[in-house]
């Protein structure tokens, strides 16, 4: 490095993290764009830098032919060999040298620019390079400024964008703070930031937990799944390779030590870590949890629908704060969930069964996975009541309606569900309508004895309103007596 020009370049290599050569090609362009600006001519232009004299030299190329179309850009093989001898032949290329300092100011600042842009391009994909493979990873890095609500954070050399989209509602930052935040994405835009993070994937949780989890980190405990609602609430579907191991208390850790270190890094975000599962109904049943469940029923196992019973007490925990808890759990799982607590599925039995009690075999079943075709298939071959359905085999069952024996067995044990439901409900119904009953002859009865008593009452009084009538009668029949005795009296006077 002899010259102050390669001097240059070397420091501007090092100080954008890119080779010389990049630099040096940058300016070789520079000077050739300039000098097409300069001379407007359709010669075929060459640059070379010269490493002794660090100096750009300009050349002319022109091609060796027989018969010459353009001057500018052709030579004759009589005129080449002239000048190099017979070493000179057809289809050769020979470079004939032109001044560069006649370029002027102009032309210089064009080269500044190019060489400019030149090196920019050159970093950015350098960057790109760099952190096209680390997208997943979790960075530390400091909050610099602000821009529009987006965050800007010194990664180093570099600077990345926590963009508002990616920030979690909880979370707070000045100017300065340190953060974490995992690499989303990586572009190769020639404005603004390249490296994209976020706060709100959940790449950033699993990673973390392989941070505080030995178990994790080793393999031995794998996870499954994570969702998130940044903030609020996140859920975390862990299994072990080791029968011995117990996945949740190894994520959890003694007293809870290492779920909240990760709690504290979210800022107060609850996390609930379930137990994964092959079997569905066991995988669905623990990604509701903290709720308590009665049953789980796959509806459409190809649309992947189910439906949950849940305690009239634990429905609202089992859906959550504005369908929270269950939103989250439908994504771990990929089911659709379709919650519904005692009473609403026992009010749904019985108007589905309507009648049932009475002896009508008109109720209405429900198959699931079952298309109107395969219906009419059940209708004509007989199977059209719930009976019947029991009855036949399950190997007859799948032959009608053109299923595998599992979705026939699924479907008789969805049968049974359903008459045992009805049959409940049906039981629950005639006890009520007995209770009623019941009451209605408490009722009349008591009512007849209150009858009887004021007829009583009413005889009572009858009887005793003759003797009085009587008293009152014999009352005025002895007054005759006395008149006949005055006139008795006064006879015996007179």
């Amino acid at each position: 490095m002899s010259n102050p020009l390669q001097q240059t370049i070397e420091t501007l290599a090092k100080e954008k993290g890119i080779e010389p050569d990049v630099v040096i090609t940058a300016i070789e362009d520079a000077v050739l764009t300039a000098s097409r600006k300069f001379y407007k001519s359709t010669e075929n232009l060459r640059t070379k830098f010269n490493h002794d004299t660090g100096q750009v030299e300009l050349y002319s190329v022109r091609q060796i032919v027989n018969e010459v179309t353009d001057p500018h850009t052709e030579i004759s093989l009589t005129e080449a060999q002239e000048l190099y001898g017979d070493e000179a032949e057809v289809d050769m290329e020979i470079e004939f040298p032109k001044p560069t300092d006649v370029l002027g100011r102009i032309a210089a600042q064009t080269a500044k620019q190019v060489i400019f842009q030149k090196v920019r391009e050159a970093e950015r994909d350098n960057v790109y390079d760099e952190y096209i493979d680390r997208v997943g990873e979790v960075i530390n890095g400091i909050v610099k400024r602000f821009e529009n609500g987006d965050i800007i954070v010194e990664m180093g050399r570099i600077e990345a964008m926590l963009r508002r989209r990616d920030q979690s509602r909880a979370e707070n930052y000045t100017t300065g703070d340190r953060i974490r935040a995992v690499i989303v994405d990586v572009t190769k835009e020639t404005k603004g930031q390249q490296v994209i993070l976020s706060r709100t994937d959940p790449a950033l949780l699993v990673k973390m937990f392989e941070q505080e989890v030995p178990e994790i980190y080793d393999g031995t405990v794998s996870i499954r799944g994570a969702v998130r609602e940044a903030g609020d609430r996140a859920k975390v579907a862990v299994h072990s390779l080791e029968r011995d191991i117990d996945p949740v208390g190894s994520c959890v850790g003694m007293k809870g030590t290492r779920v909240q270190a990760i709690i504290r890094e979210l800022r107060g975000e609850k996390i609930d870590i379930v137990e994964w599962s092959e079997d569905p109904i066991v995988f669905i049943t623990n990604a509701v949890s903290p709720a308590k469940i009665q049953r789980v029923t796959i509806v459409d196992a190809s649309e992947r629908i189910v439906e949950i019973v849940v305690e009239d007490s634990q429905l609202s925990l089992a859906i959550g704060k504005k369908g929270q808890n269950v939103r989250l759990a439908a994504k771990l799982t990929g089911w659709r969930i379709d919650i519904k607590s005692e009473d609403e599925k026992r009010r749904e039995v019985e108007a589905q069964f309507e009648g049932l009690e009475d002896g009508e075999e008109g109720a209405t079943l429900t198959l699931p996975g079952l298309d109107d075709t395969q219906l009419v298939k059940l209708s004509d071959a007989g199977l059209d009541t719930a009976d019947r359905l029991l009855e036949t085999s399950v190997a007859n069952l799948a032959t009608i309606a053109e299923v595998d024996e599992e979705t026939a067995v699924k479907l008789q044990d969805a049968i049974r569900e359903q008459v045992a439901a009805a049959e409940q409900a049906a039981a629950e119904s005639a006890e009520k309508n007995l209770e009623e009953d019941n009451s209605a002859n408490s009722r009349d009865s008591s009512d007849s004895q209150a009858q009887e008593i004021t007829t009583t009452e009413e005889n009572s009084s009858t009887e005793k309103e003759p003797s009085v009538v009587a008293s009152d009668k014999d009352e005025t029949n002895s007054v005759w007596p006395r008149d006949d005795l005055s006139k008795t009296d006064t006879d015996s006077k007179t």
